[in-house]
């Protein structure tokens, strides 16, 4: 999918649970229990101090580059691997299939019974670290950050609303249920730290501004 794509695919569907979750309509939890817990809002701020500021390079992305989804376990690949973990009571088949199960998408507030209505989302997404420094990684580091199970990167969540976001940092993005905001943004700053990833100043306003809100 091109960026200009992603960032512009807007879904009916998308946009009318955003509005409920956005006025406390549709309750959920307040977080995902299945993210790796992120790194508290005072150590995320540390964290982004410390981080370099640059212009991000707009040239040479190729998804194709991050190897993904690579096998974790027997049958199981990464993105099966996360819809166990972030699912209740998922049922896999021989190949490790999703067949059945229930899973609540902390972005928006939904809840579905369908693997096929969830993506995994790259918190951090594989455009955005390309353009803030893992152009020059080894082909081994990138595969390493698309399938990064210990870091919080990596989340079950409703595909239209993943593909929305597309690979847009979160001064011109940020998931639709405010509950949310605070972990998503904890998580960012804390997949950037480990990764030493640049952030453009746009972006370190915007997750400055949210982390004084945490």
């Amino acid at each position: 999918m091109s960026k200009f794509y992603a960032r512009r695919r807007v879904s009916t569907v998308t946009a009318l649970t955003g509005l409920i979750a956005s006025v406390g309509l549709f309750n959920g939890p307040t977080a995902s229990a299945a993210l790796p817990t992120p790194v508290s809002a005072a150590t995320a701020r540390s964290y982004l101090a410390s981080l370099t500021v640059a212009t991000e390079d707009r040239t040479g992305y190729d998804r194709d580059l991050f190897n993904h989804w690579i096998t974790i376990s027997g049958t199981c690949n990464t993105r099966e691997t996360v819809l166990k973990r972030d699912g209740t009571n998922v049922v896999t088949n021989s190949s490790c299939a999703a067949t059945s199960g229930s899973w609540y998408s902390p972005y928006d507030g939904a809840t579905w019974t369908a693997a096929s209505d969830l993506d995994i989302d790259h918190l951090v997404p594989l455009a955005e670290a390309w353009d803030s420094g893992a152009d020059s990684w080894t082909s081994s580091k990138r595969q390493a950050f698309a399938n990064d199970l210990t870091r919080p990167q990596l989340l079950a969540v409703t595909d239209n609303v993943n593909q929305s976001k597309g690979d847009q940092d979160p001064a011109t993005w940020m998931p639709s249920r405010t509950a949310y905001r605070c972990t998503y943004v904890r998580a960012w700053v804390q997949v950037k730290y480990y990764y030493d990833l640049s952030v453009d100043s746009a972006e370190k306003s915007a997750l400055t501004s949210y982390l004084n809100a945490c």
